[in-house]
């Protein structure tokens, strides 16, 4: 796993090979980052990274300048990647959390610039993630919000949803 650019650029991170994560291939994630940057800054914003698996996107948001990042991960050895990586990267940037994301979402009374979401494709609750985004209030006004989903989704429907992007087998839909 590797940082694109910013700050940290080319910081490589080795993944444990018994983690069940999928982190976003370097390519899907190089490629949604060069269309987000058409969208926003991400210097001075702040943002959130729900299941957060390896960490890879709360690294690259915290490489490209972004103020604040808070990333919610559920699994305890995950979540301590993520924090030894950041250890390394001696950023006091991003806020690690374990926990729920449901849990974090029900109690969350923070609003965000910037939201990437990569459930496991196979959640069943994964449709529902978007809504409970735009129920909460989580998304300031000009925010984006990001979520990684598995191909036999399709959110185009979605009042708040803009775009979709896929690369191989990822797909991304974007939501203002």
């Amino acid at each position: 796993m590797r940082i694109i650019t910013g700050e940290y650029k080319g910081r490589h991170f080795d993944v444990p090979r018994s983690f069940k994560a999928r982190p976003t291939t370097d390519f899907a994630k190089e490629n949604i980052f060069n269309v987000l940057n058409g969208y926003m800054d991400f210097e001075d914003t702040q943002a959130l990274d729900l299941f957060s698996g390896t960490g890879s996107i709360s690294l690259e948001l915290v490489s490209r300048g972004c103020q604040q990042v808070i990333s919610v991960e559920a699994d305890r050895d995950h979540h301590a990647f993520i924090k030894q990586c950041l250890k390394k990267l001696d950023t006091d940037r991003c806020i690690a959390i374990r926990g729920d994301v449901f849990r974090f979402i029900k109690g969350c009374r923070q609003q965000f610039d910037f939201i990437f979401a990569d459930p496991p494709y196979a959640l069943k609750e994964l449709p529902t993630i978007p809504d409970l985004i735009f129920e909460k209030n989580m998304l300031k006004d000009e925010g984006i919000f990001v979520f990684e989903h598995g191909k036999d989704y399709d959110f185009s429907q979605h009042p708040h949803f803009v775009e979709h992007r896929s690369y191989g087998s990822v797909n991304f839909s974007l939501f203002t």
